[in-house]
């Protein structure tokens, strides 16, 4: 008599949003292929049974999206071609109690800190001894180090607090383990991720001490570039910029979101800074790290915003000359303290005053650009595409800055590092040859 055998679960993860969530998603294929289950990212291959959806909350644009991949999923599961769909991450944390009700056909919802329970599902343990075990989703030479979870800030606009609640700081010790373990798996680069990098410690130290996890993480045999993302301006810890200067492995490079810069918009939005301030901290990085590439994003439309605040912000970013920026139109959130406010900048005219804050970082990035022709760069290449090499200088981070283009018949693999000429500059890109 034959018996029929059970067919093995394989699970797909699908991540939407920052790569703070793509970290907890890392974290969940660890944890499950710990426990035996076969496990894939964003698998576009239909040979998995399970899909666990981990969704993003922050603006109108990320909701939507990570509605449309729910059901898309939950269809997949009433054609047979799925047994089951849990949803995960903010936006879960968020509106689990209306999601519930109005989608039909999702076997669980979780929030942001359950994973144990969604292990539970799997009849999967939580093991506590895999710190740093993680799965990762990126490609092998670069990955994210979160060091710390939620939020003590409260701007006005954003509802990360919401789905994430307070900040808490991971151990030293336990990320330098972390980051070990990645240089093993054959990472060279690591970008440390937090909602607000700059208040590491606080809560479980007593005071900021992200000088201190950096000059850890520095030592940290075979890890060539380390790479600082999302820093809070205000009550800044200059400190850190001594380490910068200490270590050669940390990028000169800090990512420091500002969101505005006239102060009737910078009042409003909570950020406890002033423009004046602002502008004297940027000097101040700039004069103690010369050479520093400093990223920021800024916010669009934001309610009660006039053609004078945008017109402040563009003389702003002419005086600044910042490397990098990234432009957001304001999204509505409820539960946060500009709801209350009036969403009074239509969609369009929101969208036209990005577009004109960009048009002049553009030419701001070209002519940064054009002063790099004929210098020579050490680069670390991340792929190969349509015959050429794409490559990023400590001055660029993984997705959001410039690439620079290498053609050359020598063959090279993601993850070395190579001297490059640059020979073109682009508005956003460079293009270089071999040294």
């Amino acid at each position: 008599m034959k018996t029929k055998t059970l067919k093995k679960d394989k699970v797909n993860i699908i991540t939407l949003g920052c790569s703070k969530n793509m970290v907890d998603s890392e974290v969940l294929s660890g944890q499950l292929k710990a426990n035996e289950i076969d496990v894939v990212h964003e698998s576009t291959k239909r040979d998995h049974n399970i899909v666990v959806v981990n969704t993003c909350g922050f603006i109108d644009k990320a909701k939507e999206e990570s509605i449309n991949t729910i059901l898309e999923q939950v269809e997949l599961k009433q054609r047979g071609k799925l047994d089951k769909v849990y949803v995960t991450g903010c936006l879960s944390e968020r509106y689990r109690g209306d999601l519930e009700s109005e989608i039909a056909g999702v076997d669980a919802w979780f929030g942001t800190m359950e994973l144990p329970l969604i292990l539970k599902k799997f009849d999967a343990d939580y093991k506590a001894e895999l710190v740093g075990e993680r799965l990762l989703s990126t490609p092998s030479h670069y990955a994210y180090l979160k060091i710390a979870e939620g939020c003590n800030r409260t701007c006005s606009f954003c509802a990360i607090p919401l789905m994430r609640g307070g900040h808490v700081s991971k151990p030293i010790e336990e990320l330098v383990k972390e980051a070990e373990k990645l240089v093993k798996f054959g990472v060279k680069e690591i970008m440390l991720i937090a909602q607000e990098l700059t208040y590491y410690g606080l809560d479980l130290y007593k005071k900021r001490r992200l000088g201190d996890l950096m000059s850890a993480l520095a030592k940290v045999e075979g890890l060539e570039w380390i790479r600082l993302h999302y820093a809070y301006p205000t009550k800044f810890p200059m400190e850190i910029l001594d380490v910068m200067n200490e270590h050669q492995n940390i990028c000169k490079y800090i990512d420091m979101p500002l969101q505005h810069a006239s102060n009737a918009m910078l009042k409003a939005m909570k950020r406890q800074i002033t423009r004046e301030e602002i502008e004297d901290l940027v000097h101040a990085i700039r004069e103690k790290v010369p050479g520093i590439c400093l990223r920021t994003t800024l916010i669009a439309g934001f309610p009660g915003e006039t053609e004078d605040d945008v017109e402040e912000l563009k003389g702003f970013l002419e005086r600044m000359r910042f490397d990098r920026v990234g432009v957001f139109t304001y999204s509505h959130e409820e539960g946060t303290s500009a709801y209350e406010l009036e969403d009074n900048i239509p969609a369009e005219e929101k969208e036209r005053r990005a577009q004109e804050i960009m048009e002049v970082q553009q030419e701001i990035s070209l002519e940064k650009n054009q002063e790099k022709v004929g210098k020579i760069f050490k680069v670390i290449v991340d792929k190969k595409e349509a015959g050429r090499y794409l490559a990023r200088t400590e001055f660029d981070s993984v997705e959001v800055d410039n690439e620079v283009i290498i053609n050359t018949s020598k063959r090279l693999k993601p993850g070395d590092f190579v001297q490059v000429k640059i020979t073109k500059a682009f508005d956003y890109d460079l293009e270089g040859e071999l040294v």
